[in-house]
C-alpha cells in the first residue's frame, strides 16, 4: 500500500518554529511532486506549499511566504516543511501529498494521515 507518512508537529508558541518531515512508504518521492496542505477546525483543507519533483520550482500560498520553506532531499526520500515565526493561525492538521503536478490547487494521489500543529501560548 502506498501512503505518506507525516512527522514533526506539536505544540509552540506564537514565533516558534517547527519542521515537519514527509517520508514516503512503498514507493519513491523522486518520481512526484509533493504538496503540503493544512486543515483548522471548521474550515477547509488549504493548499500551503508545493515543490516539484527536481525541487526547481516551490509555490506558497500568500498567507506563509516569507515564513515557511518547502525543500526536499530525494536521496533520503524526504520532503521538509520547515515553519518559521508560527502564528495561531497556523494552527490545524498538516498533510503531505504526492501527485505529478505541483501546484496548490492540482490534484494528487497520493495522501498522509496528517500532522497537528498547535500554536498558542
Amino acid at each position: 500500500q502506498l501512503q505518506l507518512v507525516e512527522s514533526g508537529g506539536g505544540l509552540v508558541q506564537p514565533g516558534g518554529s517547527l519542521r515537519l518531515s514527509c517520508a514516503p512508504s512503498g514507493f519513491t518521492l523522486d518520481d512526484y511532486a509533493i504538496g503540503w496542505f493544512r486543515q483548522a477546525p471548521g474550515k477547509e483543507r488549504e493548499g500551503v506549499s508545493c515543490i516539484t519533483k527536481s525541487g526547481g520550482f516551490t509555490d506558497y500560498a500568500e498567507s506563509v511566504k516569507g515564513r515557511f520553506t518547502i525543500s526536499r532531499d530525494n536521496a533520503k526520500n524526504v520532503v521538509y516543511l520547515q515553519m518559521n515565526s508560527l502564528k495561531p493561525e497556523d494552527t490545524g492538521v498538516y498533510y503531505c501529498a504526492a501527485g505529478w503536478v505541483a501546484g496548490l490547487n492540482a490534484d494528487y494521489v497520493h495522501w498522509g494521515q496528517g500532522t497537528q500543529v498547535t500554536v498558542s501560548s
